[in-house]
């Protein structure tokens, strides 16, 4: 099973960007599946995630009232959508999955990554 995340390029400040993470190998079903973003120099940090089957979502406080967490069952992908992004913002974004009742921000409960995807916002 791998999770790969997409969507990631190089935005102006104010714009959006929405990023994609799919599974392959294996669907999701009761699984938490949430983004995390390392910036350079710092120690990644937990940005959004959804509880699959029940949708319950957790946002990080950087990014809440202009994002949004949200999947397409359908197509067994994971969507991160941004607005009125921030030099801030700039980091490498990944999304990662595990068998859990509700969205944590704590890394260590998660057992599967996918490889980042690089976002940057220019000012």
């Amino acid at each position: 099973v791998q999770l790969q995340a997409s969507g990631g390029g190089v935005v102006q400040a104010g714009g959006s960007l929405r990023l994609s993470c799919t599974s392959s190998g294996c669907s999701f079903s009761d699984d938490v599946v949430s983004w995390f973003r390392q910036a350079p120099g710092k120690e990644r940090e937990f940005v959004a995630g959804i509880s699959w089957s029940n949708l319950g979502a957790l946002y990080a406080d950087s990014v809440k009232g202009r994002s949004s967490i949200f999947r397409v069952s359908a197509r067994n992908t994971l969507f991160l959508q941004i607005h009125n992004l921030k030099p801030e913002d700039t980091a490498v974004y990944y999304c990662a999955a595990a068998k859990l009742n509700a969205p944590t921000p704590a890394q260590a409960s998660y057992d599967l990554w996918g490889q980042g995807t690089q976002v940057t916002v220019s000012s």
